[in-house]
């Protein structure tokens, strides 16, 4: 009997010290950048915080670098080859490989400028 009570509360306090770490795990992740939508999958705030795409015809070298596989002479070339009418000139200009256009093209925009 004692030995069964002592199960018992050894149980439930285990239980209570577990629960106080869970309200901890949930806002460290919050604190990360991810957060766990109602389907149970994350998504990352800076991905979503990057869904504004950059304009190729306005975009600073520093900026460009910031794609993938767009280094420093690309970006240089990217410059030089401006204004582009479309996202699509990058490789009709051949100022990007396939590869890497690939791999920008749906980060990129290239805005007509006004005027």
């Amino acid at each position: 009997m004692k030995r069964t009570l002592f199960f018992t509360l050894c149980t439930t306090l285990l239980c209570l010290l577990l629960a106080g770490f869970c309200p901890a795990q949930t806002s460290a992740s919050s604190r990360s950048g991810t957060k766990a939508t109602t389907s149970g999958e994350k998504t990352n705030k800076s991905a979503t915080a990057k869904t504004q795409k950059m304009d190729i015809n306005s975009a600073t070298k520093d900026e460009l670098q910031t794609l993938p596989g767009i280094g420093d002479a690309i970006s240089q070339k990217i410059i030089d080859g401006r204004p582009y009418k479309a996202k699509s000139d990058l490789l009709k200009k051949k100022i990007v490989p396939q590869p890497t256009y690939e791999k920008i093209k749906d980060q990129i925009v290239a805005h007509h400028a006004k005027g």
